[in-house]
């Protein structure tokens, strides 16, 4: 089932959520200058846990495209917060991942916060068991997140 989307919190995740490894260009354009990203669980599988203002973000989002491509997004569920520039979501995606031809099924819960014109905090929370599936293993991952050993 999807949940109707409106308010400009609503307008910068539906723009998320389809540009994300699609078109890096303009989905790194939903961010403020000094934007943060967190993910939570990321230090399990050898990834950043935060990067912080838009060319930490933009430096990580270049190898993302790569290693995750075609990715689709279905069921999603979102929740408004009491402040209207946050909202809170649920959504399942679905990608093959080029460099294993493996599947990557994912369930996410996201909280999105804006400046009324950019996205200014995003945190994806993800489980790091089908990560390690996908990427067969940490090394896999570590290959993919850090070609070269880029940390």
């Amino acid at each position: 089932m999807q949940t109707p989307l409106s308010g400009k919190a609503e307008e910068l995740f539906a723009a998320h959520l389809a540009l994300v490894t699609k078109d890096m260009p303009a989905w790194l354009e939903l961010f403020a200058e000094n934007a943060v990203i967190e993910f939570p669980y990321a230090p399990s599988v050898g990834t950043p846990a935060r990067l912080e203002g838009k060319a930490a973000i933009t430096a990580y989002a270049q190898g993302v495209s790569s290693v995750m491509r075609d990715f689709v997004f279905s069921d999603l569920r979102v929740f408004p917060a009491r402040e209207p520039h946050v909202l809170f979501a649920e959504v399942h995606g679905e990608a093959t991942l080029p460099r294993t031809g493996r599947p990557y099924v994912q369930d996410y819960v996201m909280r999105l916060e804006t400046d009324g014109e950019r996205i200014i905090h995003y945190r994806e929370y993800w489980n790091p068991v089908p990560v390690l599936q996908a990427f067969e293993g940490m090394p896999g991952v570590v290959d993919a997140f850090h070609p070269g050993g880029r940390t």
